[in-house]
């Protein structure tokens, strides 16, 4: 537990910044960390993905929280737009949780390297939304909410990848993208969250320190930094070259993806 909590810490610092600077929960990243985490701990092949996946939304409850904040004192956060989002999201986010809990850790893990593949791809060769290329409505904005809800809870992120391109289509500046991005990812984390939590009560083969899916150990050295670099990373934002970054943050991603799926 003491070496899961000083990694986990350091994979906090990271997540946190890029929570703040992409919108995107820093669950891309975290969800591969834990599982290599976890493997190494000798935890369950079956509850390890499952685990991975609850634990990153846990600490997305939190970053979300102090990256939003940030966002709303640099007045990112356009709020009427979020409001549209999150009936749809928190459906998503709980339909998310029952979709993962039915399919095994191997298929788990295989839909979340296709996805870091996909990301991966629009970073590297920095593909960018076509600004004001779609016509939103609060009956779209319900039904991308639960697609983008959905797609989180099942892969443990924030949700910023989807919803970021989504708000540009619709005219939204960048800026104000990823600060409704990020204010979305609360409701996404909370939701997947307690469900991961309710649907992993009780199975055994859990290990100690685990409430449903979430591993606490981890959920507290992630937490514990990455509070602290959410709101730097909402700040860099608005200084950094962001695609530069994206490209450089592809590689990582093409790794963890390639790691994952020779497991």
């Amino acid at each position: 537990m003491v070496e899961i909590f000083i990694l986990s810490m350091i994979a906090g610092t990271v997540s946190g910044l890029l929570a703040g600077l992409f919108g995107i929960g820093g669950g891309l990243i975290l969800v591969p960390i834990l599982v290599f985490l976890f493997k190494a701990q000798d935890f369950s092949a079956d509850f390890i993905m499952h685990m991975a996946v609850a634990t990153s939304l846990s600490t997305i409850v939190l970053t979300s929280i102090s990256a939003t904040l940030a966002h709303h004192r640099l007045k990112s956060v356009i709020w009427h737009k979020v409001y549209n989002l999150v009936p749809g999201i928190v459906i998503g986010s709980v339909l998310g949780a029952v979709i993962a809990d039915t399919i095994s850790a191997d298929s788990l893990r295989i839909i979340f390297a296709i996805f870091l593949l996909y990301i991966g791809f629009h970073m590297a060769f920095q593909i960018k939304p076509e600004a004001g290329a779609m016509r939103q409505s609060r009956l779209l904005d319900a039904a991308v909410a639960i697609v983008i809800g959905t797609l989180s809870s099942l892969l443990g992120i924030g949700g910023g990848t989807m919803t970021v391109p989504y708000l540009v289509r619709g005219q939204y500046p960048v800026r104000n993208a990823v600060g409704i991005a990020s204010a979305c990812g609360l409701p996404i984390a909370f939701g997947g969250t307690l469900s991961y939590m309710l649907l992993g009560y009780g199975k055994t083969g859990l290990p100690a320190g685990s409430w449903g899916y979430v591993y606490l150990p981890a959920f507290a050295g992630i937490v514990l930094l990455s509070m602290i670099t959410a709101p730097i990373g909402a700040k860099l934002a608005h200084k950094l070259p962001a695609q530069t970054m994206k490209s450089y943050f592809s590689l990582l991603i093409f790794i963890m993806a390639a790691k994952l799926l020779s497991e």
